[in-house]
């Protein structure tokens, strides 16, 4: 959540973010008169309060008609008391509920517009001419088929649509991009983290994915519980309701879980194969640093995912996104897109998100800096989407006989193989 002082001291730059965002800019404006009647509220109560205490006072002093009044008042101070006392909390309520609708501020240099109104930062590598080569690319599909390494037949008969088997080396294929991204991740200086796929509707609420993303959470009824989109979720509320020193910032976590997602909205979209799945597994980088270092942070970030991509010799570019298609909580958000053959376009592989300190806030993390405490900033970025990788170094690498190079950087996880062959059907 956005600080609330900043909305009384500027709501022209929080209406200006909610319109950028495409969000109700109306939302402010209330937001302000609940903010006002909630302090106002504060106030009189505790004015009813420092008199009930005044009056108490008086009353053992007092005799007979005196204190008979004196106690008439008592009773109904007492009920204003508890009158001012209910109304401050309906306030806060009310506050609260309105500022946890709020999206983040929009970055000043984010370009404005929807889905496709973004910019593009960077262009690395070139797409290989298949026409210039000799023969048709194949979908990662028919390859992982060839290579009896995914199965979405069985996938589909077992789970339902967007579901899927990684079989034998497409097994294997995963295992190796998590210990190489894993690899890449602790020579950064991240610790490695196993995180829980089921949160709390805290953790959930507190890092954004309750509002607009709702309806792409799956949801435990019985239990009150919510399965990860991301592992972004429990690794933002590992440090939940603590204070952290300063000195030992910036933390930095990557973080290996499943991740679910309804896939709400994309009825008919990515149907053939393992690019838009419900379940599938991902290696997070998460870290929690001081507001004034966030924006170098994002940089460096974005920086260890192109790295991570040149190193699989994928060619994609980085995309800054547009206001519109920013999640509520980051103020910005960079995407790297691969190149996908068969499909003749870029699609997003990794993303990175300044949440600043909106996450930190609803989650009650602050930092100590001597004395003074007062909320950190987070961000988090996808390393490795392990679906969307498999299908951009299926696509990417292949051969006119349906086998598939291994790029150099992943041999040493798969065995030393350099090549991907077809298996006998």
């Amino acid at each position: 959540m956005i600080d609330l002082r900043l909305l009384r001291e500027d709501p022209d730059r929080v209406r200006a973010s909610q319109r950028a965002r495409g969000e109700d800019v109306g939302i402010v404006d209330a937001l302000l008169t609940a903010d006002e009647r909630r302090r106002s509220s504060s106030v009189h109560f505790d004015e009813l309060r420092a008199e009930q205490k005044a009056l108490g006072k008086l009353i053992p002093k007092a005799s007979g008609d005196e204190k008979a009044e004196l106690l008439k008042k008592a009773g109904e101070l007492s009920a204003a008391v508890k009158a001012a006392d209910a109304e401050q909390d309906t306030a806060a309520e009310e506050t609260q509920r309105l500022l946890l609708q709020l999206g983040n501020l929009v970055h000043p240099e984010v370009p404005v517009g929807g889905e496709d109104d973004f910019a593009v930062l960077e262009t690395v590598g070139t797409p290989r001419d298949f026409e210039a080569e000799g023969f048709a690319p194949k979908d990662h599909l028919e390859l992982g088929e060839l290579l009896g390494a995914i199965d979405t037949e069985r996938g589909a008969k077992v789970s339902g649509s967007r579901f899927y088997y990684l079989t034998g080396i497409g097994a294997l294929l995963e295992f190796a991009l998590v210990n190489a991204a894993m690899a890449q991740a602790t020579a950064a200086g991240f610790t490695p983290m196993l995180t829980p796929a089921l949160v709390k509707p805290k953790a959930m609420e507190g890092t954004g994915f309750l509002g607009q993303a709702a309806e792409d959470v799956y949801h435990l009824d019985k239990d009150d519980l919510f399965l990860v989109g991301t592992s972004e979720v429990p690794l933002a509320a590992y440090h939940m309701d603590e204070i952290l020193e300063a000195d030992r910032l910036p933390r930095r976590y990557a973080g290996f879980s499943s991740c679910f997602r309804r896939e709400a909205g994309s009825y008919g979209k990515d149907t053939r194969g393992i690019f838009r799945v419900h379940q599938f597994d991902k290696v997070e980088m998460f870290v929690y640093t001081t507001p004034e270092e966030a924006e170098a942070e994002h940089q460096r970030l974005l920086e260890w995912e192109k790295q991570w991509l040149t190193s699989l010799e994928l060619p994609f570019r980085v995309v800054d996104l547009a206001s519109g298609d920013l999640g509520s909580s980051a103020t910005r958000k960079f995407d790297c897109e691969a190149w996908i053959p068969t499909q003749g376009k870029y699609r997003e592989l990794t993303s990175t998100s300044n949440t600043t300190e909106f996450q930190s806030r609803r989650l009650s993390i602050r930092m100590r800096e001597g004395k003074r405490v007062r909320p950190l900033a987070t961000l988090n970025g996808t390393l490795c989407a392990i679906t969307r990788t498999i299908v951009a170094i299926l696509e990417n690498h292949q051969r006119a006989d349906g086998s598939v190079r291994v790029p150099e950087a992943l041999r040493p996880f798969l065995g030393g193989r350099e090549v991907l062959e077809p298996v006998a059907r």
